[in-house]
């Protein structure tokens, strides 16, 4: 769990991934290519280290699955469905706003 919040102090909007995960590429779409945001996007499939990451990730949402997890301000957001949620709520902007991840 120590890496995994080490790696989201490192950057306003952290997002966990596995390559292969449609919802995970959806996440990122949303952030990089709608809403500006430059993510750090660490896939966990390609660390030696992401399996450890994987179950710390699952620890802390309290169900799965565990990708993607989203990180806002060093706290985390949740999945697919709670940033979908936050986006169509018009909740998401101002939280990237507030987390320095958007200028506008």
């Amino acid at each position: 769990m120590d890496r995994v919040m080490k790696l989201t102090s490192e950057r306003a909007v952290v997002v966990f991934t596995l390559s292969s995960d449609c919802m995970c590429h959806t996440v990122e779409r949303l952030f990089s290519d709608q809403l500006g945001v430059n993510a750090l996007v660490h896939e966990l499939d390609q660390d030696p280290r992401g399996k450890e990451m994987e179950r710390a990730l699952l620890k802390m949402l309290g169900r799965g699955p565990s990708v993607p997890a989203v990180f806002i301000g060093g706290k985390l957001i949740g999945g697919t469905n709670k940033v979908m949620s936050l986006h169509l709520g018009g909740e998401l902007v101002p939280m990237l706003k507030n987390a320095g991840a958007l200028w506008l």
